[in-house]
């Protein structure tokens, strides 16, 4: 089992003691065991940003660890702050991204266009008034604060606290113990009718026991809990904008998203966090009752993965795709790939380094942020056959990847490729190997392969591992 080295840990151990932060065994101090949502409007273009508050949502017991309050994972765009607002200590914190940091490299938010989401953070209700902040990085990557407002939950009006609704029946797929020491998942349907619920049950087992049979959830498997809520659509299927095809479905899930026609996320936040009010969770996932390839992941928000397959023997596919986005929602973790079509612009500056715990730009003495893992002997940058991959990748981007025979056509390219991918001489080395995070150079990822870049069934790498096991270790105690 791969942990944060010792100096890391020290590290942590450190700021939980410093004066002005919360430690260990404060929680009733500052907080109720109930949750308290805090829903506010996101708004802003390319080049600007501004916050609103919406509505403050008293919701069931509260999830997550009662001990480990700070964020000590330093991942997401975003960091939510509360502080006492009496003596000014930091008594919680979070990292996030969202929908509204990834539309701001989108060809539209550059032009100009305005748009306005719907997000929400979740937090242990405060006994007290509290300064809740969220701050954002710069291009050092560094949080500088954006947004503040008073929080009082002691005012009979500030707080909705309407009993949370059940609107769908909910389950525990898999119960390991108390909510506080576990990493809690919450699985829920969309596109699934009344009468496919029995699908959605199947659907939800079988990618969870894929996920559980993967490294390093695998070895983890006591740390966890996963409930289903079964919420029920009006029709089957979800939305693609570019086939006209429109359905009436609880979460609006949809294809489509910022123009990638695989890319599948929901707007609407609100009615995705009321049909969850009443059940405990850390994570998201969400399973789409659809057949066209496609998902998504955005840290600390959701995971979107289909269900279906529109070609026998394709069932590997989505195996892939539910593991690999929940790498994104779930660890941090960066997309190693850079050869596929996305609707980002310059979504990792040059010169900058990623907070991503698994790309690299290389700017700290041309050194990867996990230099102490690089396998003896490996060359910094690491070669390997990445020209003759990229012509292959040009090849076989040229396909229309929504045409009946794409999946024939694109075989010998796959085989060939993954041959490269799986050069013995490369097989377990951590090191630096140029292309990731969408672009062909100058960001870099650390093996060869990795359930974060190819499209297979391959592990995880030592260094996604390791982030994993250090967000299951920070929720599960």
């Amino acid at each position: 089992m791969n942990h944060p080295p010792r100096i890391l840990i020290a590290a942590m151990l450190t700021l939980l003691t410093l004066p002005g932060i919360v430690s260990a065994g404060d929680f009733e101090k500052y907080f109720s065991d109930r949750t308290l949502r805090v829903d506010y409007h996101h708004s802003g273009s390319g080049g600007t940003e501004s916050f609103s508050l919406d509505q403050l949502h008293e919701e069931g017991p509260w999830a997550g660890s009662l001990v480990n309050l700070v964020d000590t994972l330093n991942l997401g765009e975003y960091m939510v702050r509360v502080y006492e607002r009496a003596g000014a200590r930091l008594i919680f914190s979070r990292g996030f991204s969202s929908m509204f940091n990834e539309w701001q490299s989108t060809d539209e938010a550059l032009a100009g266009i305005f748009r306005t989401f719907h997000e929400s953070v979740r937090m242990p209700m405060p006994l007290a008034p509290v300064q809740f902040t969220i701050c954002r990085r710069d291009k050092q990557m560094d949080f500088h604060e954006v947004f503040s407002a008073v929080i009082d939950p002691t005012s009979p009006v500030a707080v909705h606290r309407e009993k949370p609704v059940l609107q769908f029946p909910a389950s525990a797929l898999v119960k390991k113990g108390d909510p506080h020491e576990k990493v809690d998942i919450v699985i829920v349907g969309d596109g699934y009718t009344a009468g496919e619920m029995s699908r959605f049950r199947s659907d939800a087992k079988h990618f969870n026991d894929v996920m559980f049979s993967t490294e390093p959830f695998r070895s983890r498997v006591d740390d966890f809990n996963v409930w289903l809520v079964e919420a029920a659509s009006g029709e089957s299927g979800i939305d693609k904008p570019d086939k006209n095809i429109w359905k009436s479905t609880p979460l609006g899930t949809t294809y489509n998203t910022f123009g990638s026609a695989r890319y599948i996320l929901t707007t609407e936040n609100r009615a995705l966090r009321d049909v969850l009010a009443a059940v405990p969770y850390d994570f998201i996932l969400i399973l789409v009752n659809d057949d066209r390839y496609g998902g998504g992941g955005i840290y600390n928000l959701y995971t979107t993965c289909y269900a279906r397959i529109d070609k026998p023997g394709m069932e590997w596919q989505r195996d892939y795709v539910y593991v690999h986005e929940f790498g994104h929602s779930f660890g941090g973790l960066g997309d190693e790939y850079y050869s596929s079509q996305v609707s980002y612009n310059d979504f990792y500056p040059r010169g900058v380094e990623p907070w991503e715990p698994n790309l690299t730009a290389l700017v700290r003495g041309g050194k990867p942020k996990w230099t102490p893992m690089v396998s003896p002997g490996t060359a910094i940058p690491t070669p390997w056959a990445k020209e003759e991959y990229d012509s292959l990748g040009r090849e076989r981007g040229k396909l229309d990847r929504l045409a009946d025979d794409y999946y024939e056509k694109r075989e010998p390219f796959y085989e060939r490729q993954n041959a490269i991918l799986g050069d013995p001489g490369l097989k377990g080395v951590v090191g630096a190997f140029e292309g990731a995070g969408y672009v062909p150079e100058g960001i870099y990822r650390p093996s060869v392969d990795c359930r974060m870049f190819s499209l297979s069934l391959v592990d995880f790498d030592p260094v996604c591992t390791r982030a994993i096991h250090r967000v299951i270790d920070f929720y599960s105690h």
